[in-house]
């Protein structure tokens, strides 16, 4: 008896897999329409994200805490010193704003010196990749 019903789940296994095989999925055709612009906005992002480098260069911290005192410091620095580009980190739990991107400490030394005017905690740091 129970060689039976192992004969038989056997055959209606092989003979499933059998129409499994040969039945046909369904076949689908994408095609995606985006608008010009998209492409235009996508160049521009890159071309902004390749000047902005972190890696391997000197910046000064001007500013370690919390996100909004973060923002408000960003945007004083921003205000104060037009020419000088600055962004926040974010490293857990704090943020800080860095500024400046000197490849040479002696540049980032020179600037420390102008920023510590009105900052005086601001430190040089030698941003790495993590």
């Amino acid at each position: 008896m129970r060689k039976l019903a192992f004969k038989n789940i056997f055959c209606l296994t092989i003979f499933s897999l059998f129409f499994i095989t040969n039945s046909f999925s369904q076949e689908s055709k994408t095609t995606v329409e985006q608008d010009s612009r998209f492409e235009k906005l996508l160049k521009e992002k890159q071309q902004i994200n390749s000047d902005i480098s972190i890696d391997g260069n000197y910046k000064i911290q001007i500013f370690y805490g919390e996100k909004e005192n973060a923002k408000r410091s960003l945007m004083t620095f921003k205000r104060n010193f037009k020419d000088t580009e600055a962004t926040i980190q974010y490293t857990n739990p704090t943020y800080k704003v860095w500024v400046g991107n000197y490849k040479l400490r002696i540049h980032a030394e020179k600037a420390l010196i102008d920023i510590k005017s009105k900052y005086p905690t601001a430190l040089l740091i030698r941003s790495t990749k993590e």
